[in-house]
């Protein structure tokens, strides 16, 4: 793991934290003291857990850092304070919402319900900024979509990724007293909904910013409301009067409040001799400004001190790193690093804003990037708040922290230096500033238990696998949604009997199997229950084998009617309830897919669970069925519709498909363009298979000659009316849909100039 110009390797408490992900349902609260690696764990996590992520956060830029969206676009909360209480509350001054007002006046769209269904793991990062209040919302909501109100967060798994000694919730004092009728504390953790289930605490132990052991003691001291005499006395040693600090070059200075630190950056910047210089960013479709990364109009000089804010792929700088600009010339921008003086021409970079949905036809959860923000990844660097410098690294900086206010300041910005040889301190360090929470300091030592973790993951794997045992093969949801899809069709006066047989056919098959299913969860359960691990892992096989075919059976009938009744007229609400049902169906199919390999996992002690090849073998199974059933009722893939909204400037906002052609321009490979943009490699392979039928991209830009000679080979000898599912079968699935789909468009393609130039040499 990379994280910063330093190398990181995954330490045990890392280790243990993928484990409880992966082969257990408990709740994570994962934190760490600052530079343990908290961000970096959660950017290698998408390649390390079997499970379907989304990814939240409580602010707009602290979405977009993860790689996700916000908790209020997500679940479509109005702001406000939610109330765990469905009675009408008195004597509350500020707005507020409860369960009733949620789900009347703010209910989600089927998008939104979709994506909610379809989650495994919700990460939360940034935490510690969340309140308790807006965690049992989210409770509320998950309960609701899913149908599921005997576990919280409706059986969705929690990851709470933060560092409650850094950022604290932010709370007004009017929303403090109403909190207070409700909550202990605003701190997530008073939640009511992670108290009924529980969750388990896990600290990266390894600090990787520090290496200076006095200093870590000191840092520790500051964070467990320990400090001493001696420590104040220690970092007062490097306070340094002004006449000297302003001889510091290459230097960056930590202040408590943002008037102060944008004065200091536009004091420095006007004294610098020169013009001005602006870069403007490029942004395309919805990129809102309160989550623009940097900022959109950079005014620079040269001489100008400068920040990067973004880890550089090829190691040239690390998030944190100081530069100077040297030249501005055009659009020709050279810098010189802090510390080494090598010079580096900048380059913009692109961050993404993401929506999730799920794909119509696969009904795999994905993120469509829905607007671009295109800038250079910098901002003027003589000066930064406490709070704007979570997450960086820094050689040397000028602390100031003279006018603290919050608990935790003066920790944070000590922490984001490598060791003690790099403070210097702009005024010194009053005892009475030097404070942390003590409810936080109460909750780590109640709840950090390091020593039980082995022995409490060995249970709660047992319980995980009893736990998708009852879930995996219990069918009665689906039969519950049709029942809700047959009120909905009766309330509405709809007596076309002709939506009907169909659903009751499914159902009755559901229903049939009622009985079986009962003992069959008995049956393993007392396997379980008696460590009969090879018959137990012999029956569940056989289960799955045979659930799994009677389920792809009801998919082809589900598929077959929703085609049909695509083309009647008047059908767009039932099409979507249709499209809510097929989801659930596809769930319970890659539920009984893959409780096998879950099951030997966790009982033979495997760390790591691999399910990219069993998810791109459904999904391509997923693909053909769609295309033969399409074959039998002579319909075509519906028309997908164009999003229609113009970005400032006018043009047309990006498509999925536009940013993966753009990454594979910038020299990324289908599997790294697969892992940044969260998608899966069939979706990356289907983007690229549609831009070779074009002819905008070579096909041996992404695929090996020795591969596209096989696929090509296997065409050739195929039927004239061949489908690409007779293909896939031909070569026995070792391939997936995306390749042979680029390989039959790279073919077309070639055929038709052929063609062509027989016809120009002819004329």
């Amino acid at each position: 793991m990379e994280v910063g110009n330093g190398l990181q390797r995954e330490t045990e408490s890392m280790a243990t934290a993928i484990r409880f992900i992966n082969s257990t349902a408990s709740h994570i609260f994962l934190t760490g003291k600052a530079g343990t690696g908290k961000t970096t764990f959660l950017k290698k996590l998408r390649d390390r857990t079997h499970k379907s992520m989304v990814v939240v956060a409580p602010t707009g830029i602290a979405a977009l850092n993860a790689g996700g969206v916000t908790i209020h676009s997500l679940f479509l909360f109005p702001f406000g304070m939610f109330l765990p209480d469905r009675s009408q509350p008195t004597g509350l001054e500020s707005k507020w919402y409860n369960a009733n007002l949620l789900g009347k006046k703010h209910p989600l769209d089927s998008v939104r319900r979709q994506v909610l269904r379809s989650i495994d793991l919700l990460v939360i990062d940034e935490v510690s900024m969340l309140r308790s209040d807006l965690l049992d919302a989210i409770d509320y909501r998950l309960k609701s979509v899913r149908g599921n109100f005997a576990k919280s967060f409706g059986g969705v798994q929690l990851l709470l990724i933060g560092d409650l000694y850094q950022l604290p919730p932010v709370v007004n004092r009017e929303d403090g007293n109403n909190l207070s009728q409700f909550y202990k504390s605003p701190w997530f953790f008073e939640s009511k909904a992670l108290q009924q289930d529980g969750f388990v605490y896990i600290e990266l132990d390894k600090i990787f910013r520090q290496s200076d052991e006095p200093f870590i003691d000191l840092l520790n001291n500051l964070r467990n409301n320990q400090v001493t005499a001696r420590d104040i006395e220690v970092l007062n040693r490097y306070y340094k009067p002004m006449r000297e600090i302003e001889r510091e070059r290459e230097v960056i200075t930590l202040t408590t409040h943002n008037n102060k630190a944008d004065e200091l950056n536009q004091n420095a910047l006007q004294q610098l001799e020169g013009e001005s210089q602006f870069m403007e960013a490029s942004i395309s479709g919805e990129f809102p400004d309160n989550l623009f990364p940097v900022l959109r109009r950079i005014e620079l000089k040269e001489g100008a001190q400068i920040m990067f804010t973004r880890n550089d792929r090829d190691g040239a700088y690390f998030n944190g790193k100081l530069a100077t600009v040297t030249l501005i010339s055009g659009k020709k921008i050279e810098v010189q690093m802090a510390g080494s003086h090598i010079s580096y021409a900048l380059k913009k970079l692109i961050w993404e804003n993401k929506k999730y949905s799920v794909d119509a036809e696969t009904k795999e959860l994905k993120d469509d990037v829905i607007g671009t923000f295109e800038q250079y990844p910098i901002k003027l660097a003589w000066a930064i708040t406490v709070h704007k410098s979570q997450g960086l690294t820094f050689d040397k900086a000028i602390i100031d922290v003279g006018q603290a206010f919050a608990d935790g300041q003066v920790y944070v910005a000590l922490s984001r230096l490598r060791s003690l040889d790099g403070l210097i301190l702009r005024t010194r360090i009053d005892p009475g500033v030097v404070s942390t929470d003590k409810q936080v300091v109460a909750f780590t030592e109640t709840n950090h238990r390091p020593d039980q973790l082995s022995g409490l993951i060995k249970v709660k794997q047992i319980d995980y696998l009893r736990l998708i045992i009852e879930r995996t093969f219990d069918f009665g949801a689906l039969a519950k949604e049709i029942n809700y899809m047959q009120r909905h069709r009766d309330d509405d006066g709809d007596k076309d009997l002709s939506t009907m047989p169909v659903l009751l056919e499914i159902k009755e098959a559901l229903l049939a199997e009622t009985s079986n299913l009962q003992k069959f969860r008995g049956q393993l359960a007392s396997l379980l229950d008696c460590r009969e691990k090879h018959d137990f892992l012999d029956r569940i096989r056989k289960g799955s084998e045979y659930y799994g075919k009677r389920l792809w059976e009801l998919a082809k009938l589900l598929l077959k009617h929703v085609e049909e009744t695509r083309v009647k007229k008047r059908v767009k609400g039932y099409l979507t309830e249709l499209s809510d049902l097929d989801q659930l169906l596809v769930n319970k199919i890659q539920e009984v897919d893959k409780i096998v390999f879950l099951s030997v996992g966790i009982l033979e002690g495997t760390d790591h669970f691999d399910f990219h090849d069993l998810i791109r073998k459904r999904a391509d199974e997923r693909t053909l069925l769609l295309e033969e059933v399409r074959k039998t009722t002579g319909t075509v893939p519906a028309a997908k519709p164009r999003r229609g909204k113009k970005t400032k400037k006018g043009s047309d906002e990006p498509s999925t498909y536009e940013t993966t052609l753009k990454l594979l321009e910038n020299g990324l490979s289908v599997d790294d363009i697969a892992n940044a943009r969260g998608l899966t490699r069939g979706t990356i392979e289907g983007h690229l298979a549609k831009a070779v039928e074009i002819g905008q991209v070579s096909i041996f830009k992404f695929m090996s000659e020795s591969t596209v000679a096989v696929i090509a080979s296997a065409i050739k000898d195929m039927p004239e009316t061949f489908t690409s599912k007779d293909l896939y079968s031909s070569l026995e699935g070792k391939y997936g849909y995306g390749e042979l789909k680029a390989v039959m468009s790279y073919e077309k393609q070639r055929h038709a100039n052929q063609i062509a130039s027989v016809d120009r040499r002819d004329k």
